[in-house]
Parts: structure tokens; C-alpha cells; sequence
């Protein structure tokens, strides 16, 4: 069963753990996206079902959580006729599959081969595939060569080398995939940001000293207690200016957010990361000024409601601290949680934004 406060045992969903709070929740709002990732078993009727299902919901104590169809079965249940449940689990295993044909084949597969492989049309398989990643089968292989790429190039190998490792049949496609996702050139990135030019500067607000950097397509970095040395390390090799003219305007943009936070939703970034980071980062910026949500539910908005700890890491991961609100995630408990440059500031933001 789910872990949770009716004293029931661990259990593994798509190998993430789901509490049986947010399992309860995710039940609560019918959410299309849990299903498959654990059934909910009604005692007083004898029946399990998807999260998702239509049926009027049961009551609460009547409720237990299992990591699927077969764990509730053995404890005596049988499989509602209305929503199918074990359909689900077979969506989940069909994407599992899916997900290691893309990460094992030289080249992107074809929709139509996976949705055979899988026994379902493609249109179908496209629409499972979908609610359980967020991503298209096309979209999760660009992203996967994508990543490839970048861990090739963090790593050392040549530019052209990394590509063609990652499964681009040419560097064409590494650079048409990347164009509007990028700020830096692959060989760039690889060489600690050479040739770029970086404007920064450090300035004191309410909050306390705040770094500020920026290449000429946005905020690359916003942080507490740094300076130009945390700033080198990230950036070894491209040109670093402190201050700027041009910098001065978007400098001043940034101060304003930070001291009335959730009116700089137009000031441009410059940031990278995965897939799934980039999916957590565009969710962060959706929560409106003032709101908070659990990473669960940011897991879950970024198309992989099992990926908990992934969005805690994408979380922290995050390279400009206010303009991307990671402050707006606090636990299913209510709890704050952790911040990476003090609670003290997290709380004083959240503050700021609830006064409007």
C-alpha cells in the first residue's frame, strides 16, 4: 500500500513513492494524470479503482491506497467495471517499454513501431504516452539527444563528436532542435561560456547583497551572498563586465521584482537545464503571486506526477532564484521546506506577495 497515515506499508509507483495525502488529493480532483501510478481500493464495496474514476467518490475511512491492480487483488478487492484500472497499469508498462526502445535505438523510432509494439493505434499510444511523460514519444527522443548531447559536451568531447554520440545523424539537427531553447552555442557551452560576454553586477536590497547576471538574451544568474568569484566558477571562460549601460535598465527590473516580488513575469532569462528542469522551471513561474503548491503538484503539472524528488532537485537547481519562484514550493504538510539562500528570505518573499 501507500505510505501514509493509516499506518500502511511503503510502496513503489513507477519507482517514485506517492503519499497517501496526495494520493487522496490526486482521487479528490479525478486526476487523469495518477492513473496507472496506483489504484484506490474501496473496502465497504470490495472494488479498486483508478484515481481518475467517475464513480461518486467513498469516504475517506474507507479508503486504502496499493501500488496496483495485483496488490489488490490479493487483498480480497476486484477491479471496477466502470473505469477499467487494469488498463491503466498496462498504459504504464506499454510507456515504460516505450521509454526504453527511445533510449535504446540508434535513431528516433517512429510512433507507428511503438504503438504496435505496445498492441494500440497511434493516436492512442500518442495520448498515453503524453499524460504519463508531458512529452510526445517525437518530443522525448529530441529531448534524450538533447541531454546526451549536453553530457557529452559538459564532459570534454568535441563538438562533433558529442552530436553524433548523442544520435544526431548530423549537426544540423543538434542546432535546429536547440535554436530557441539555447542561449549559447554548443561549443560555447562546452568551453565554460568563451566568447560570450557576461554583464554583472552585485547590489544591496532589503533581502541583503543580490548577484545579478546577464548575457545579451537575458538573466542568467540571481543570487544571495555571491559575487564575482561564485560567478568565474560558473563561467570560467566567457568575458565577465561588471556593470553596463544596457545593463542598468534590466539590473533595475530585477531589484524591483526582488523587493515587490510577482511583477517581473517579462524580464527575459537565459537559463538552461533538462527536459523535465525546464517543464518544473515553466511550471514554477505559472503559480500566481501569492500561492504556494507542493512538489507534488508541481511534479504532477510538469507531466510526471511520480517524479517528487526529480522536481525537489529541479527545484533547486534553478540558476535565478525570484525570477524563477522556486520560494512558491513549500511541502504537502504546509511546512516551508528548504531554500538555498535561507528560509528567512523565503518567507519574506512569500510575505511580500501576499501583501501584494
Amino acid at each position: 500500500m501507500l505510505r501514509g497515515s493509516h499506518r500502511e506499508g511503503p510502496a513503489v509507483i513507477l519507482a517514485q513513492q506517492i503519499e497517501a495525502e496526495d494520493a487522496w488529493a490526486a482521487v479528490l480532483r479525478r486526476d487523469r494524470a495518477y492513473d496507472g501510478r496506483f489504484v484506490t481500493g474501496v473496502l465497504s464495496t470490495g472494488i479498486y479503482c483508478r484515481p481518475s474514476c467517475a464513480a461518486r467518490h467513498p469516504r475517506r475511512e474507507n479508503v486504502r491506497f496499493f501500488a496496483n491492480g495485483e496488490s489488490a487483488r490479493e487483498a480480497g478487492l476486484r477491479p471496477c467495471l466502470r473505469c477499467l484500472p487494469d488498463d491503466a497499469a498496462r498504459d504504464g508498462q506499454a510507456v515504460l517499454a516505450a521509454i526504453a526502445a527511445i533510449k535504446d535505438a540508434a535513431t528516433p523510432p517512429a510512433l507507428v513501431d511503438l504503438a504496435a509494439t505496445a498492441g494500440y493505434s497511434p493516436s492512442h499510444f500518442q495520448r498515453i504516452f503524453k499524460r504519463a511523460t508531458g512529452l510526445s514519444p517525437a518530443e522525448y527522443s529530441r529531448a534524450l539527444r538533447r541531454e546526451r548531447a549536453g553530457d557529452a559536451l559538459s564532459g570534454g568531447d568535441s563538438v562533433t563528436g558529442a552530436l553524433y554520440e548523442a544520435g544526431y545523424g548530423a549537426a544540423s539537427r543538434f542546432y535546429a532542435d536547440n535554436k530557441e531553447r539555447m542561449g549559447m552555442a554548443p561549443s560555447v557551452w562546452k568551453n565554460g561560456g568563451r566568447g560570450v560576454a557576461i554583464h554583472w553586477a552585485v547590489v544591496d536590497t532589503t533581502l541583503g547583497p543580490m548577484l545579478v547576471a546577464a548575457t545579451e538574451k537575458g538573466v542568467c544568474r540571481l543570487s544571495f551572498g555571491e559575487g564575482e568569484a561564485e560567478l568565474r566558477a560558473r563561467f570560467p571562460a566567457a568575458e565577465l563586465v561588471e556593470g553596463g549601460e544596457a545593463f542598468a535598465a534590466l539590473l533595475a527590473a530585477v531589484v524591483a521584482e526582488v523587493e515587490r516580488p510577482g511583477l517581473g513575469a517579462d524580464i527575459p532569462l537565459d537559463v538552461q537545464g533538462t527536459a523535465f528542469q525546464e517543464k518544473v522551471w515553466r511550471e514554477l513561474r505559472r503559480i500566481p503571486p501569492g500561492e504556494t503548491r507542493s512538489y507534488a503538484e508541481i511534479a504532477a503539472a510538469a507531466g510526471n506526477p511520480g517524479a517528487v524528488r526529480a522536481a525537489g532537485s529541479a527545484n533547486g537547481a534553478n540558476h535565478v532564484s525570484v525570477l524563477i519562484p522556486c520560494h512558491r514550493v513549500i511541502r504537502s504538510d504546509g511546512s516551508l521546506g528548504g531554500y538555498a539562500w535561507g528560509l528567512e528570505i523565503k518567507r519574506e518573499l512569500l510575505a511580500r506577495e501576499r501583501k501584494g
